[in-house]
């Protein structure tokens, strides 16, 4: 059996902030802290990481060699941004906060599919730790909650305080 310090040594060495408390509430209410904090985090690696400008460079020039597959209008529209002047640092942050904007509704309809139509109403689905053979196991829910907390810059989506 696990003890809350061997998983908090476990969450510290994974890069939780806060393992401490990560590792008590697994403890202590049974929510599966790990397995939430292991999606996230890897769903934070899909998010354009702060002041990394690579992700631009690389569309634009994708664009450029083959201007008519999909999402080489992401690449046009960057580099008429860039070069209308626009700070790479700026359009960072307008497409970094839509992805974790998306990020967070794609949790929470994890949790409520709100579907409306009289015929699909009752349906839904859900995130599962599932066992060796493939079945689900436990429940992995209440990740829209977690989504600021596990920002990878820790300040939960907010502005730099110093944008030089």
């Amino acid at each position: 059996m696990t003890t809350e310090e061997q998983l908090a040594a476990l969450f510290r060495k994974l890069g939780a902030r806060n393992p401490e408390a990560w590792a008590r509430s697994q403890i202590k209410e049974g929510i599966p802290q790990l397995l939430r904090f292991l999606f996230l985090r890897e769903a934070w690696k899909h998010i354009v990481p702060d002041r990394d400008h690579s992700w631009m460079e690389a569309h634009v020039r994708s664009a450029q060699e083959r201007p008519n597959d999909p999402y080489s209008g992401v690449g046009q529209a960057i580099g008429r941004c860039l070069d209308a002047g626009i700070d790479k640092d700026d359009l960072g942050d307008i497409v970094r906060g839509a992805q974790a904007e998306l990020l967070f509704s794609l949790c929470y309809l994890l949790e409520d599919p709100n579907l409306q139509e009289p015929e699909v109403e009752n349906s839904s689905w859900a995130l599962f730790e599932i066992d060796p053979d493939g079945r689900p196991r436990r429940h992995i829910g209440g990740l829209h909650e977690s989504v600021l907390e596990t920002d990878p810059t820790g300040r939960e989506m907010r502005p730099r305080r110093n944008r030089a």
